[in-house]
């Protein structure tokens, strides 16, 4: 009788109402809570690798972004390596030239040795992309020319057209690295 007194109290009684044995009939069972902290360290535990994850992938980042940058900066400072040493071989033949000039008065070898090496220095400039730009006669182009002035043109079919240029523009892999300078007809 005493065990079913103490059973009438343990259901009266909304804080006493605990059982230790699950085939008791109660609301709450000593064994849930240990399924909740379980669930809850799982969820703790799964929290601290996700952040963990999360640190490491912004390190990694961070380290790429440093090489990256890096890299660049390289790149920067010797992208121009090769051109120079092409042009080093020009200035090779104008010192060439120079000492030509120094020892001879005849003015046809002088002329020839100058337009080799100018021949040499337009080559050069060539094979590495630099095109000049076409100008006389053709339609002014505000995107391709600076226009210094404007004269009066010789004919009406050369009103708007390019008449003289004081300054070449020139494409490198066919973008413009300097626009030319000329004279415009109206």
């Amino acid at each position: 009788m005493a065990e079913k007194d103490m059973k009438e109290k343990e259901n009266n009684n909304p804080e006493l109402n605990i059982n230790t044995d699950e085939n008791i009939t109660g609301t709450t069972h000593l064994n849930e809570p240990v399924a909740e902290e379980s669930e809850l360290e799982k969820l703790k535990t799964d929290l601290e690798e996700a952040k963990d994850k999360y640190l490491r992938k912004v390190a990694e980042f961070e380290n790429f972004k440093r090489r990256n940058a890096k890299e660049r900066m390289e790149l920067i400072q010797t992208a121009g390596r090769e051109v120079i040493a092409d042009m080093l071989e020009v200035m090779d033949d104008c010192d060439r030239a120079q000492k030509q000039m120094e020892g001879t008065d005849d003015a046809a070898l002088i002329k020839e040795g100058v337009m080799l090496v100018f021949n040499k220095l337009r080559n050069t400039l060539q094979a590495r992309g630099v095109k000049a730009m076409e100008t006389l006669n053709q339609d002014f182009n505000p995107d391709l020319h600076d226009a210094i002035t404007e004269i009066a043109a010789a004919s009406e079919e050369m009103k708007g057209k390019i008449v003289d240029e004081i300054l070449k523009g020139y494409y490198l892999n066919d973008k413009i690295i300097r626009h030319a300078k000329v004279v415009v007809g109206k």
